[in-house]
């Protein structure tokens, strides 16, 4: 089973705004995880995501 393949279909700005979004909310640990490896696998990054948890 590819746990994250979904997030594969997103566009860069729209996983980087589910990024910041799920951290706002502090949403479940493993899911934030999930979004920080997809994000990394693209290279992306965000000034101000380097201020939180994940990144």
């Amino acid at each position: 089973m590819r746990r994250h393949g979904a997030m594969r279909h997103l566009n860069d700005d729209l996983l980087l705004e589910t990024y910041e979004k799920a951290c706002e909310l502090e949403l479940n640990d493993e899911f934030i995880f999930l979004i920080t490896q997809e994000l990394e696998r693209r290279s992306i990054t965000n000034r101000s995501a380097h201020h939180k948890k994940y990144h």
